[in-house]
């Protein structure tokens, strides 16, 4: 996950760890090595509690998608855990013959849908009963609960995967005594997964975009603000698919997705908690050098088209209107990348942000606001989100002339001594409060390696942070947070009768 995303679900300061506050302590705990495969690994032994978390990082997220397979990132993340050849199933051999029929019926079903006026409505009927049929068989040989039902069994907690825009992500935390459960489940799950329950989970994927983002005010009005303010780069795309897009999925694009970006070397995974890092190296070397090497499909370089004008989008949907003002802002690698942080930490902050002050308390055109600094991702030029919910009473139009005066004051206005040290706090807040736990470790662990090359990275973030002066925070607003690099996305709902 992103680290900027992060920083508005701050309420409380973390505590300064001791370890934590002495970042030279890190590197006496932490142990890295690398298969003849290529699958990175980092551990930090970590002796207390007896239990250790486990973070595989996959440099590969929606951002990644074809063209042709819009979606499949986030459909692969849903299928992370239906199983393998051995687990999951009641009789492979047979299981395996009833997918490929499966797939054969469908194969004649979308043939016969691709005649189009010249289709059979009697054969379509005949050819979806006999998929459902098919479909049927197969999962009668499956037991799509049993690879996660093996961890809840040996008291694994917190078994989940998430993708964001740039990465797909899994973790679960184990007893120490039962670590080497994780390197047997996890080096299978990546050398023979097995996609059961495609057709079920699509279902349930396409229900999901329904319910968020075609239903739901906030979701459209963001993919509609994506669409908008990228012309060309695959942050346009809605990061779960677009419904066409989704109902074209099958399992073959699951596969095609999985040899491209699950090759070891685009892999890490980072191991904290009760274990000798002898111990999580022999047992990586055990499990996951089964693993063969293959390259992986390169990163995506899709350049975007310059923005030379502010664009505007209007969405109609129901409820209270709300405006996303978004500025095309450099990815995380660059020399501003944290100074975005803390501009995003100025702006809401709470009661003490400038959003609130100056919107919510000091106008009252706003019900709510909040900055993001990275929307919706960050291994490329993205986008510094500010949304806003009117009040009642007052229009978009009151919302956006006084969050331009807002964003004015950024430009010609030092933020103060005071400001910029709870923006400072609150942000290296951000990165300590992740290290509290061993799932926090081996996340950021994995994210900083993956994303720049070496986790130590992370020991630098927070010297850093301290380096960010008032004089960058108004030198970065006044450079980007300029009309022509601005899109404004608003929804009219029956509220005003649109009346804009």
């Amino acid at each position: 996950m992103r680290r900027g995303s992060r920083l508005m679900a701050i309420g409380l300061l973390a505590p300064l760890l001791p370890w934590a506050r002495n970042l030279e302590e890190i590197e006496k705990k932490v142990n890295e090595f690398t298969l003849a495969n290529g699958m990175h690994f980092i551990v930090v032994e970590r002796r207390g509690a007896p239990l250790v978390s486990f973070h595989t990082f996959v440099n590969a997220g929606p951002v990644d998608d074809r063209a042709d397979e819009p979606g499949i990132a986030r459909m692969f993340e849903r299928l992370a855990y239906k199983g393998t050849q051995q687990i999951g199933t009641r009789n492979w051999v047979e299981e395996k013959k009833a997918l490929d029929a499966m797939e054969r019926a469908y194969d004649r079903l979308e043939a016969e849908k691709r005649k189009g006026a010249r289709a059979s409505a009697g054969h379509l009927e005949a050819l979806g009963a006999a998929m459902r049929e098919s479909a049927a068989r197969a999962s009668a040989y499956a037991d799509s609960n049993a690879f996660p039902a093996v961890f809840e069994e040996n008291a694994g907690a917190d078994l989940n995967a998430m993708s964001s825009a740039d990465s797909t992500n899994y973790f679960v935390s184990l007893p120490s005594h039962r670590a080497e459960l994780w390197f047997l489940m996890e080096s299978q799950r990546l050398l023979r997964p097995v996609f059961r329950d495609f057709y079920i989970e699509r279902s349930r994927v396409i229900e999901e975009r329904r319910q968020s983002s075609e239903s739901g005010a906030r979701g459209k009005l963001l993919e509609m603000l994506l669409t908008t303010a990228f012309a060309a780069h695959p942050y346009r795309n809605a990061a779960g698919g677009w419904r066409a897009g989704l109902e074209s999925l099958r399992p073959a694009d699951a596969e095609s997705f999985f040899q491209r970006h699950f090759a070891p070397g685009n892999i890490t995974a980072a191991i904290a908690g009760d274990i000798s890092q002898a111990e999580a190296k022999r047992l990586a070397r055990k499990y996951f050098s089964a693993l063969p090497p293959r390259p992986a499909a390169p990163p995506r370089h899709v350049p975007e088209v310059p923005q030379e004008g502010a664009k505007r989008v209007e969405v109609a949907s129901s409820g209270q209107p709300w405006v996303f003002a978004a500025y095309k802002r450099p990815d995380q690698y660059h020399k501003d990348d944290l100074v975005f942080d803390i501009l995003g930490v100025v702006l809401s902050s709470g009661r003490s942000g400038w959003l609130y002050r100056d919107l919510v308390a000091g106008e009252n055109v706003a019900a709510m606001a909040y900055a993001a600094p990275s929307i919706p991702g960050g291994r490329f030029p993205s986008l510094f989100l500010v949304s806003v919910l009117t009040a009642n009473g007052h229009s978009v139009q009151d919302v956006e002339r006084a969050l331009d005066v807002t964003l004015d004051r950024l430009k010609k206005e030092k933020i103060g001594p005071e400001t910029l040290a709870r923006a400072r706090t609150r942000t290296r807040a951000t990165v300590i409060q992740q290290l509290e736990s061993n799932a926090g470790i081996a996340q950021a662990l994995a994210f900083y390696h993956a994303n720049y090359g070496n986790w130590r990275k992370l020991a630098t973030v927070l010297d850093d942070i301290d380096k960010v002066t008032e004089d960058d925070v108004r030198r970065v607003a006044a450079e980007y947070f300029v009309p022509h690099g601005r899109t404004v996305a608003v929804n009219i709902g029956p509220r005003d009768g649109g009346g804009q």
